[in-house]
C-alpha cells in the first residue's frame, strides 16, 4: 500500500510538472525559464547561467512592460500635434495682427498660452471637477488611461480649431492680397493653443502616472524613459510627416500644403490631415486601453514569490 501510495503520488507530481511545463510553453517569453540542457554553469557550482535562464519573476517583468507598448505607441501621435503649435503656429501668429496700440506681441511668445492653459486646467481640475467626481464615484480622480484619453481628444479638437482658423486666415489673406501683416487678429489662434495645452496637462500627468505604476519595481526608471522616448518620437514623427507631405503635394512653383510661403500653402488641409490621423489614433488608444486593463497582469508582490 505504502509503494502504491508512493508511486500515486510520484506520478501526480509529474503531472503537475507536465502541465506547468505546458503553460510556460504557450508563451515564447516563458520558454526563457524553462531549464534545458546547458542553462547552468559547468565550473559554478550548479548556478544557472543568466543569459540562458531566467527566474519567472524576470519574465513576468518583461511581460509587464511588453504591455505598456501599445498604450506608448498610441500617445506618440499627440506630441506631433503637439510639434505643430510651436512651429507652424507661430509662423502664422509672424503673418497676423500683433500689435496693441504701440506694442508689438513677439510670435514666438504666444506658447505662453500653452503655460497658462496647463495651469488653468489643472487647477479646474483639482479644484472644480474632482469634488464632485469623487462625491460620484468614490475615486479620488480619473485614472490615468482616462486622462490620456481626454488629452488625446482635446487634441484632436484644437486642429479642427486651427483648420477653422487658418481658413479665416488664408480667405484674409486672398482678400487683402497677401502683404508682410495681414488684417486679422492673432488671437484667433488662442482657442487651438488652449486646446493642445489642456490635452497636455492630463496626457502628460496620465502618461507618468501609467508608465510609473505599470512598470515593475526594477524598472520604474526605464519606464520614465519610455514615457519620454514619446515626446522625441512625436517631434521625429512630426518633420518626417511634413516631408512627406511636401513631397506629395508640392509643385514646381513652390506651392503646396505646405508652402515656404504660408499664404500661398494649404495648412488647413495639413491640420485637417493630422486632425484625421488623431481621430484614428484616439479609436486605436481605446481598443489598447481596453486590453490593457482585460490583461490583468501579475502585480510585483505576487510576482515577489514566484521562483
Amino acid at each position: 500500500m505504502a509503494e502504491r501510495r508512493s508511486a500515486g503520488l510520484a506520478a501526480e507530481d509529474q503531472r503537475l510538472r507536465e502541465r506547468e511545463t505546458t503553460e510556460l510553453e504557450r508563451d515564447v517569453l516563458d520558454k526563457a525559464a524553462i531549464v534545458a540542457e546547458g542553462d547552468y554553469e559547468k565550473d559554478g557550482g550548479g548556478a544557472p547561467n543568466p543569459w540562458k535562464l531566467c527566474s519567472v519573476t524576470r519574465v513576468e517583468e518583461v511581460k509587464m512592460m511588453i504591455r505598456l507598448l501599445p498604450i506608448w505607441a498610441t500617445t506618440i501621435i499627440f506630441w506631433t500635434t503637439y510639434a505643430q503649435m510651436i512651429t507652424f503656429s507661430v509662423e502664422q501668429a509672424s503673418s497676423m495682427e500683433r500689435s496693441i496700440e504701440n506694442f508689438q506681441i513677439p510670435a514666438g511668445s504666444l506658447t505662453v498660452f500653452f503655460v497658462a492653459s496647463i495651469m488653468i486646467t489643472l487647477a479646474i481640475y483639482d479644484r472644480l471637477i474632482m469634488p464632485p467626481w469623487k462625491a460620484l464615484t468614490g475615486k479620488p480622480g480619473f485614472t490615468n488611461l482616462q486622462r490620456m484619453a481626454i488629452g488625446l481628444g482635446l487634441s484632436v479638437f484644437g486642429m479642427a480649431a486651427a483648420v477653422l482658423c487658418e481658413r479665416k486666415r488664408l480667405a484674409v489673406a486672398k482678400a487683402a492680397g497677401g502683404g508682410a501683416t495681414l488684417p486679422i487678429s492673432v488671437f484667433f489662434l488662442i482657442p487651438q493653443f488652449v486646446l493642445v495645452g489642456s490635452g497636455e496637462a492630463f496626457i502628460y500627468t496620465g502618461q507618468l502616472d501609467f508608465f510609473i505604476t505599470g512598470s515593475p519595481k526594477g524598472m520604474k526608471t526605464m519606464s520614465t524613459g519610455l514615457f519620454l522616448t514619446t515626446l522625441s518620437l512625436g517631434f521625429f514623427v512630426s518633420s518626417f510627416l511634413v516631408s512627406v507631405v511636401k513631397r506629395v503635394t508640392g509643385s514646381k512653383d513652390g506651392h503646396g500644403w505646405v508652402a515656404d510661403n504660408i499664404n500661398n500653402g494649404r495648412l488647413d488641409c495639413f491640420y485637417g490631415l493630422l486632425a484625421v490621423l488623431g481621430i484614428i489614433n484616439f479609436v486605436a488608444f481605446l481598443f489598447c486601453a481596453a486590453w490593457y486593463k482585460a490583461s490583468k497582469p501579475k502585480s510585483s508582490l505576487q510576482m515577489g514569490n514566484i521562483v
